[in-house]
């Protein structure tokens, strides 16, 4: 995809995750690995108000992909989906190092991508871009593929 901005620099998507992959073989992302942090009662109260508070935030801040295409994170249809931001998402990313910082205070790592092109795009709106990675893309067509032989 690669967009190109004015001064013909590709336009860098972000995304922050674990380095590491989960049980499912995706790599979490920053806010879900903080959300698995509150399921299992491990965040002090003042996190937890900070979660609380941001999550309501974001909710209304934008649009979660999964509400416009409830197929959107099905990972039959689009195998290790993920969500990137914008470049245009500065007020979006603004809350981010809160997360981080919960994260590090549990030991949890977390990295940030930058790519100017993440992967096939399924989802598109103003501030964001949910992408299956074309090497899960390219795995799923020849698994299909050998499916049907």
């Amino acid at each position: 995809m690669g967009m190109i901005d004015s001064d013909s620099k590709a336009v860098q998507y972000v995304r922050f995750q674990s380095p590491h992959r989960n049980a499912r073989g995706h790599f979490t992302g920053v806010f879900g690995l903080v959300n698995n942090l509150a399921r299992e009662g491990r965040l002090s109260d003042e996190q937890e108000s900070f979660r609380r508070r941001n999550n309501s935030w974001y909710n209304g801040a934008y649009t979660d992909p999964s509400t416009v295409d409830p197929h959107v994170y099905d990972d039959k249809i689009n195998p290790g989906a993920a969500a990137w931001f914008k470049p245009s998402a500065a007020h979006l990313l603004a809350p981010v190092p809160g997360y981080l910082e919960i994260l590090s205070a549990h030991g949890i790592d977390c990295q940030t991508l930058r790519s100017a092109d993440p992967g096939r795009v399924i989802y598109e709106d103003d501030v964001q871009v949910v992408v299956v990675p074309y090497a899960l893309d390219a795995t799923a067509i020849y698994k299909s593929a050998e499916a049907h032989k």
